[in-house]
């Protein structure tokens, strides 16, 4: 046993991605999608995708939601792991994104799962009227809106059901002093984290997981 958790090295995150990936052909391929289509390459690695596929099976997720979706990546992820009957929502402010989802949605097969929104996260929120209680929420959008976010989703979320959050390490600049980032993205993610911790709601923890995948489990 260690005290300390073991620095990921390149070598260990090539073995992570290899060995512990969700399936390549369908992610690798919206990766080149939203490559040639000059989108930011941003999205979670294979490792994580994975990670939370085990998350959303251990809880028996049936409904999901994610707020910021770009091409489709981790939703498309999120809904291959989910029963049938299952549905995730997928919100996504830029329209051409969103019907990059769709798209790619259908070409792996789970487009009777993912019910895309485009629209301002901020706004979809505020009036949200939810069918079903959600088992999972997932945000990877605006970081100053994060607690936002938490706050409006939480009557949301049934008891049991995850709220997670990514780049909970604030692109690696937490505690940095004078991050190459914009600070206030950067002062946002730390408030986030801290106020997420302490609520009385959730039991939070942080996985070292990516960029730091921050999850509460609703009590």
């Amino acid at each position: 046993m260690s005290s300390k958790t073991t620095v990921v090295t390149d070598e260990i995150n090539e073995y992570l991605q290899d060995k512990f990936g969700a399936p390549e052909e369908i992610l690798d391929a919206i990766n080149k999608i939203a490559s040639v289509k000059g989108m930011p390459t941003i999205h979670i690695s294979k490792h994580q995708a994975k990670y939370m596929q085990f998350m959303l099976k251990s809880i028996n997720a049936k409904y999901v939601l994610e707020i910021g979706s770009l091409a489709g990546y981790s939703a498309i992820a999120m809904a291959s792991a989910l029963p049938e009957g299952g549905k995730l929502i997928a919100v996504e402010l830029n329209p051409d994104y969103a019907d990059l989802i769709r798209k790619n949605a259908e070409k792996a097969g789970v487009a009777d799962k993912i019910e895309v929104v485009c629209q301002d996260a901020r706004q979809f929120v505020e009036n949200f009227k939810a069918e079903h209680p959600l088992d999972f929420i997932f945000i990877d959008a605006d970081k100053q809106s994060y607690y936002h976010y938490l706050t409006a989703l939480t009557p949301h979320l049934r008891s049991g059901g995850i709220f997670a959050a990514d780049n909970a390490f604030a692109f690696g600049f937490l505690l940095e002093a004078s991050p190459e980032r914009d600070p206030e993205e950067i002062k946002s993610v730390k408030s986030f984290n801290e106020a997420f911790a302490s609520s009385d709601e959730y039991f939070v923890t942080l996985a070292p997981v990516g960029d730091g995948l921050i999850m509460g489990l609703k009590k």
